[in-house]
């Protein structure tokens, strides 16, 4: 059994589990294709979308991702891309120097890439489509460049797994309007504020377990020191600025690296 009810942001749900339904090349190519109407720096597209199908590739991305089980079972794997490459080959081409080896470069290309991602799983969206968002991409890019051959100027920001739904899971939480809305100027918060606006997430039942069976005091403490910590993200920061300079966006050296 399946799920392809068409949906909206309002009842987008992360898909982990798909079903043995074809996501269809005419399809997607339509989809990948329509998401290539998004927002982009100087009408450059700076972006590369790299499809995975093959279950041979699929188990070589896996230990990429931490070997989460969507990776090998979705139909389709999509790796998305900051790409300089593909504009700066074009200026050589054209008797023009590209000057794009450099971290602003990178951080246009990303969001560029960023930018078609989020277009792109509005239209998938909208097809019924389901998929997961991958944010190890920027964990341990080198392993992703290394199997996908990506060139130099090329970098991976996100990853999609997508098929069709063979889950309804509920709808995780989110904060309040007023929590992330500042007008005109910056609000900082006060312990009042946050008080305020977390209160819904940490009384969640799901959460309230996490606390309990993971011997912490507060929901806070879930991420600092499981799920986000500072020795992880350190070392994966330190991982991340090694590949930027070996694939081109950052050939000076970085103070403290």
């Amino acid at each position: 059994m399946y799920f392809c009810s068409m949906k909206n942001l309002s009842t987008r749900r992360t898909i982990r589990q798909y079903s043995n339904k074809e996501v269809s090349q005419e399809l997607l190519n339509r989809l990948l294709s329509e998401a290539s109407r998004t927002q982009t720096m100087g009408n450059l597209q700076l972006y590369s979308v790299v499809v995975t199908r093959s279950e041979e590739m699929k188990q070589r991305l896996a230990p990429a991702h931490f070997n989460q089980p969507m990776v090998t079972q979705a139909p389709v794997i999509l790796t998305i891309c900051a790409d300089f490459n593909r504009t700066s080959t074009w200026a050589h081409c054209r008797k023009a120097e590209p000057g794009y080896d450099n971290f602003l470069s990178f951080i246009n290309a990303a969001t560029d890439a960023l930018l078609y991602t989020q277009t792109l799983c509005n239209l998938m969206d909208e097809e019924g489509l389901g998929y997961c968002y991958l944010g190890t991409t920027v964990y341990m890019p080198q392993q992703i460049i290394d199997i996908l051959e990506l060139p130099r100027l090329t970098m991976p920001v996100a990853t999609l797994t997508v098929g069709w739904p063979a889950e309804e899971p509920a709808q995780s939480d989110r904060l309040p309007l007023e929590s992330f809305i500042h007008e005109e100027t910056y609000t900082d918060y006060l312990a009042m504020d946050i008080d305020k606006y977390y209160e819904a997430k940490e009384h969640r039942p799901e959460n309230l377990e996490f606390v309990r069976i993971n011997n912490k005091e507060t929901l806070a403490q879930i991420f600092t020191d499981i799920r986000y910590t500072r020795k992880d993200n350190e070392a994966m920061s330190e991982g991340l600025i090694d590949t930027l300079k070996r694939q081109g966006f950052l050939p000076w050296t970085v103070r403290g690296y």
